[in-house]
C-alpha cells in the first residue's frame, strides 16, 4: 500500500542566524528564525513523511517550548523520523519559495543529503513567489514537500 503526506513550513528572515535549507548551510546576510536551526526544507519533508505515515506533525514530536529542541539540526530530528516510520520511503519532492538567495548552485546537495537519509529519490526545486506577499518582499522563506511510503 502506498501513502502520500504534504508538509509545509515557513520562517522570518532574522539577522545574526545562519541560513540552512535542507541541510546546507547557505552563504546570505540573514538566516531564519526559530526554535531549531529553521531549517524549512527538512521541516516541510518531516511533516510530509509524518503525514504518509499518519504519525502527525513535527510540533507534536518536537514542541518548539521544550530547550532540548533548542538550536536543533534538522536532519537529525530527519533522521529520527526516518526511524519511526514503517515502511520504504520512496519519493520525496520538496518546493522551496524565496525570492533569495538564489538556490540553483546549492539543490543538488540539498538534494544528497535528504536522499542519504531518506533512503529514497528526492527532488528539490525553487522558485520566487514573484514579489507578491510577506515572501515577495522578502521576509522569509517557505517551502511544501510531498513524501510518498511504500508499506507492506
Amino acid at each position: 500500500m502506498s501513502s502520500v503526506g504534504i508538509g509545509y513550513d515557513s520562517h522570518r528572515f532574522a539577522a545574526g542566524r545562519r541560513l540552512v535549507l535542507g541541510g546546507v548551510e547557505v552563504e546570505h546576510e540573514r538566516g531564519l528564525a526559530g526554535h531549531s536551526d529553521a531549517d524549512v526544507v527538512t521541516h516541510a519533508v518531516i511533516d510530509a513523511l509524518l503525514g504518509a505515515a499518519g504519525m502527525g506533525d513535527i510540533g507534536t514530536l518536537f514542541p518548539d517550548d521544550e530547550e532540548r529542541w533548542r538550536d536543533a539540526d534538522s536532519v537529525d530530528l530527519l533522521r529520527t523520523v526516518v526511524g519511526t516510520v514503517s515502511g520504504q520511503i520512496v519519493n520525496v519532492d520538496a518546493t522551496v519559495v524565496c525570492e533569495e538567495p538564489r538556490l540553483a548552485p546549492h539543490r543538488a546537495e540539498m538534494e544528497r543529503i535528504l536522499a542519504a537519509v531518506t533512503s529514497a529519490r528526492v527532488s528539490v526545486k525553487a522558485t520566487t513567489n514573484e514579489g507578491m506577499g510577506w515572501i515577495g518582499r522578502g521576509e522569509g522563506i517557505a517551502c511544501i514537500a510531498v513524501a510518498s511510503v511504500e508499506s507492506e
